[in-house]
């Protein structure tokens, strides 16, 4: 048998959910803070107030405080900041260090670029002897780079119609002869065929033994003017290849 409801009974009205389901976003908020705040730090800024600008540290502000935590941070993140800081600092292996500076870090001193002070070869003089040429301003031109390339001089006294000129400027014109003139003298060709009152006053200056000369005439002087040999005294080598080399060699600096 049915009991009949009492019509006076009031139904109470469910609990608001509200308060309930406000815990979990509250909870999970709570989580989240606490997550970041051990990750990157206690915030000292004011709930509500805007981010912190980016602004460069002072000049006289050590670069690590940019990486260092505050003081109110786990100890977890204090390891990962001084972690990363040492990663930094590390270089990586293969990678070339920085230029400022590196020299002081290992201990060494650059040093400086070498350049090559070797004097080029002397150009060797054609076959032939100019009658219009100074020649005393090219002797005292070839003493004076004789000087300072540390070569020798050779007087080469001739005329354009002497044979054995000709024959001794063939030789001179062979590569092997050219590089050793190149190398070791200032070579100088005199003409004293013609009426040049100057190069014969030479002739004698250099070679001032008198008497009759034999062309080619082949004078070796020293860079500060001094005769070394004189062929007007002591006889011209053979006028080959093998005979003037060994002419050469023999007085070369």
């Amino acid at each position: 048998m049915l009991r009949p409801v009492r019509a006076d009974r009031r139904t109470q009205p469910p609990r608001p959910a509200t308060s309930r389901g406000m815990r979990l976003p509250l909870v999970a908020a709570a989580v989240v803070a606490a997550g970041l705040t051990a990750a990157c730090g206690p915030s000292t800024q004011p709930v509500g107030s805007a981010a912190p600008s980016s602004a460069p540290p002072s000049a006289g502000a050590p670069a690590i405080e940019s990486a260092t935590a505050s003081p109110e941070a786990s100890p977890t993140a204090s390891a990962s900041a001084s972690a990363s800081a040492s990663a930094s600092a590390t270089p990586r292996p293969g990678s070339s260090p920085a230029r400022a500076g590196s020299a002081a870090a290992t201990g060494t001193a650059a040093k400086p670029s070498r350049t090559s002070s070797a004097a080029k070869p002397a150009a060797v003089p054609g076959p032939g002897y100019d009658s219009s040429a100074d020649a005393q301003k090219l002797i005292d031109a070839a003493l004076r780079t004789a000087k300072s390339e540390g070569r020798t001089v050779l007087l080469d006294f001739g005329a354009n119609w002497c044979g054995n000129c000709k024959a001794a400027d063939k030789v001179f014109a062979q590569p092997q002869t050219a590089a050793i003139l190149g190398n070791s003298y200032q070579l100088v060709k005199i003409d004293i065929g013609g009426n040049s009152s100057a190069n014969s006053a030479l002739l004698r200056k250099y070679s001032p033994s008198g008497g009759t000369y034999t062309m080619p005439v082949l004078v070796v002087v020293s860079p500060s003017g001094t005769v070394r040999t004189d062929t007007h005294v002591t006889g011209n080598p053979p006028l080959t290849a093998e005979g003037i080399n060994s002419f050469l060699r023999q007085w070369a600096s």
